[in-house]
């Protein structure tokens, strides 16, 4: 009998013991509580076989599984590491698949329609969530939602947080200040659209004495086009929506479209390509040709930091200045900084899943590895309370700029009306490029504006 009662407050402890851990996190594999149960199995049939066919309580096992659809191609690495370095410490199966650039959406629209569905994507903003409105999981509930910093990080539909910022991101035009120092000038001498132009002009002038030029090339292959399509595209919605005293709208008046043809001049005819070449031109030649030193300025953002650090720059080499179009207060205007990307649960996947994707998304934004891999491998800052600063240069700068008084031009590209609308701008641009005529710019402007208005309608 004293078997029997010493063998049953053995099991007993072991069961509290895993039901406390399970209780904890329901996401983990406790392999340290399965060799405890083993060595009290082994404990129990060396002292007698009164209960050996007795049920044993046994470890739980790792609960659920993420599939992180990943949106940037430059983290891919670091989210490949992460997932790896979650899974080995939680026993949590972490996929992470990273669409190709410039194809997110179509890659997200396939992958959602498969039976292993995306448990974690992500959304641009108000605009995207409509697409996915409905398969979006409510966190305003979840751990990580606490976490924010400001609830304007936070994507909303009605009560429900449907979206949730995970990093805050910069863009401009990259210098290699010490071609720039090569070619004369310094990053003092641009503080507007037209100290750009006289200093680009005069960089191609000279080009083959100096042996690099003004831009590398604007790609607009389906890697690149973004850049200008949306990211270029900013600025004059960005100073029409200041003009008007509004934050978005059912159609663009395109007050500022000449700016962006400006703009738009400069960068295809000051470059390293032939203009009629741009719609060959990838992401990767863009990048590459900043690396080679073949050209003084590259229009992109604070995600780039570690390519171009890796790449051999130092932070004395380099600097982001604004894209100045020749509109506003030029010289208290700084960096574009907001965000696009927005992570949504998929409340279709099973509740295990969901409860998985949901700790490991806390997980990337509480612990010292998550935060120091976003913070350092991936060069985010993060909008959420543990965040670690980073060392990303270009995240200085705009933190640098704003402490100055100068003003971050929103991202308002969040309110494009569709994907199909930035398409038909990029066709048109790369029309344009290609022959530089008054009537192809007007097609700009056509997709430009009235292609706002048809897009915009269709999705209202």
């Amino acid at each position: 009998m004293k078997k029997l009662l010493s063998i049953f407050a053995i099991l007993t402890l072991i069961t509290s013991t895993l039901f406390a851990c399970s209780s904890n996190n329901t996401a983990s594999s406790t392999p340290a509580t399965e060799a405890a149960t083993e060595a009290a199995v082994d404990a129990v049939t060396e002292e007698g076989t009164e209960v050996a066919n007795e049920p044993i309580a046994e470890a739980p096992k790792a609960s659920g599984q993420v599939y992180y659809l990943n949106f940037k191609p430059e983290a891919d690495e670091a989210w490949q590491s992460l997932a790896k370095s979650y899974t080995e410490e939680t026993g949590v199966p972490v996929t992470v698949v990273t669409a190709a650039s410039g194809n997110y959406e179509t890659t997200l629209m396939s992958e959602m329609s498969k039976s292993s569905a995306p448990t974690l994507f992500q959304v641009n903003g108000p605009v995207g969530l409509a697409n996915w409105v409905d398969v979006c999981y409510d966190l305003k509930d979840s751990a990580i939602y606490k976490e924010l910093t400001s609830d304007s990080y936070a994507l909303k539909n009605g009560n429900s947080v449907l979206g949730i910022a995970y990093v805050i991101e910069s863009y401009g035009i990259i210098v290699n200040k010490t071609l720039l120092a090569k070619a004369g000038y310094s990053i003092d001498d641009i503080k507007s659209f037209a100290d750009l132009q006289s200093i680009a002009e005069d960089i191609t002038a000279r080009s083959s004495e100096l042996g690099f030029s003004a831009f590398t090339s604007a790609g607009l292959d389906g890697s690149s086009d973004w850049r200008f399509k949306t990211h270029l595209a900013n600025l004059p919605i960005y100073f029409e929506y200041q003009n008007d005293g509004i934050e978005q709208s059912p159609a663009i008046k395109g007050t500022y479209l000449s700016n962006y043809k400006n703009i738009w001049d400069l960068y295809i005819n000051n470059s390293t390509a032939d203009p009629k070449l741009l719609s060959s031109k990838t992401g990767d030649d863009s990048r590459n040709e900043f690396l080679a030193k073949k050209a003084v300025f590259y229009q992109n953002g604070s995600w780039e930091y570690n390519s171009l650090h890796d790449g051999g720059f130092s932070d004395d080499e380099l600097a982001m200045i604004p894209i100045y179009i020749g509109v506003g207060n030029e010289a208290n205007q700084g960096l574009c900084t907001g965000t696009e990307n927005y992570w949504c649960v998929n409340k279709d996947s099973k509740p295990e899943d969901i409860a998985a994707t949901l700790d490991f998304m806390n997980w990337c934004v509480t612990s010292e590895r998550g935060t120091l891999a976003m913070a350092n491998a991936m060069g985010f800052v993060i909008p959420f309370k543990s965040a670690v600063a980073s060392p990303n240069l270009f995240v200085r700068q705009d933190t640098e700029y704003t402490r100055e008084g100068k003003t971050p031009v929103a991202w308002c590209f969040t309110t494009m009306p569709s994907e199909e609308w930035k398409n038909g701008v990029g066709q048109a641009l790369t029309a344009y490029a290609a022959d530089q005529t008054d009537d192809n710019w007007q097609g700009v402007v056509t997709a430009f504006v009235d292609g706002w208005k048809t897009e915009y309608d269709l999705a209202h």
